[in-house]
């Protein structure tokens, strides 16, 4: 009775699929890839003396596509993503109440350059979307 249970047990795993991958929305590289793009984007277009990297931009947009498609995703589940007003959403919210609490506000314009000065600085991933002028 034993080898029986240990053998449907068996053919139970052979049968089920293999572990379905994450949306894309919760893929860190994505999370963290978009984050950086709208932060970079935020600050440029509330500091003047920030411009944006648009052709690293674009290439830097690519990439995490590529990633997305590297790591088994499909077009669909890549265009899901890009349509999910929801996840574009949550995503705004967290880069305003991020700028906030590093002193960029609409109140305080001033602290989106400061904040993209620091970004370009520390060379992370939205600093380099980044040029200041």
């Amino acid at each position: 009775m034993r080898n029986k249970a240990a053998l449907f047990a068996l053919c139970l795993a052979a049968a089920a699929p293999a572990s379905a991958k994450a949306p894309l929305h919760e893929q860190p590289t994505v999370v963290n890839g978009f984050y950086a793009i709208g932060l970079a984007d935020e600050v440029r277009k509330n500091c003047d003396s920030i411009s944006p990297r648009w052709i690293r931009a674009y290439n830097y947009l690519k990439a995490l596509e590529k990633w997305a498609r590297d790591a088994g995703y499909t077009e669909d589940d890549i265009e899901e993503l890009t349509d999910n007003d929801a996840e574009k959403d949550a995503l705004e919210a967290r880069i305003i109440s991020d700028l906030a609490a590093r002193g960029a506000t609409p109140e305080t314009p001033e602290g989106y350059c400061t904040v993209g000065r620091e970004e370009i600085a520390k060379k992370t991933a939205a600093g380099r979307l980044l040029r200041a002028r």
